[in-house]
């Protein structure tokens, strides 16, 4: 979504929650977040896994001198320990050799996709060995620009809603999602927002 679309879904948001409304004025609009679709970010999904911000991005510095093309078939070419060498855990290297092998063999096809519903997507992702709900509906947010999504398995989007409505105990995924199911069809801007709010709210 571009910064004119989140405005839009947001203030229709602000319309039905007077939480969202509130906290926009308190820390008003997120910036877009757009990532490429296909195979490089697939692999940074896998690389930034339970590690740092920082250690991920020294990660794929390496993995990309590697992989001069980012292409899946690099991968299944490279001589053994050399996603190792670069700082891949083994389970890691497992699911990047997974995906590769997917791709190669066209058993799955970033590029078919687009042209699926959103649960299709999630199933479709979440058949690779390595990714979870989380990735697949952050592929689906960032890479697919789909508006109707809510990554509740996000601790930090579950930390952010629980202080904007005001909740003493802490949510589950479930949770979560029946306290942003009215939040349909603009749920993709709301945690957008969500985000936004868990940096940048007053404490």
């Amino acid at each position: 979504m571009d910064q004119s679309k989140i405005k839009r879904h947001l203030n229709a948001l602000a319309k039905l929650d007077a939480d969202v409304r509130r906290g926009l004025q308190l820390v008003r609009y997120p910036p877009p977040r757009i990532r490429e679709q296909g195979f490089a970010t697939f692999l940074s999904t896998i690389v930034s896994q339970q590690i740092s911000t920082e250690a991920a991005a020294a990660i794929m510095q390496r993995v990309r001198a590697l992989l001069p093309g980012m292409e899946a078939a690099e991968v299944l070419q490279l001589p053994e320990g050399s996603l190792r060498a670069a700082g891949l855990s083994s389970r890691k290297v497992d699911y990047v050799e997974g995906l590769a092998q997917a791709m190669v063999s066209k058993k799955f096809e970033p590029a078919k996709l687009a042209q699926m519903g959103d649960q299709a997507v999630i199933e479709t992702i979440t058949s690779l060995k390595g990714f979870g709900p989380w990735s697949a509906e952050i592929y689906l947010m960032f890479s697919l620009q789909r508006s109707d999504i809510f990554p509740a398995g996000d601790l930090a989007l579950r930390i952010a809603l629980q202080k904007l409505k005001g909740i003493d105990e802490p949510l589950n995924e479930k949770q979560a999602r029946a306290v942003v199911e009215s939040w349909a069809p603009y749920r993709s801007a709301g945690s957008l927002f969500l985000w936004h709010y868990y940096r940048g709210a007053p404490t």
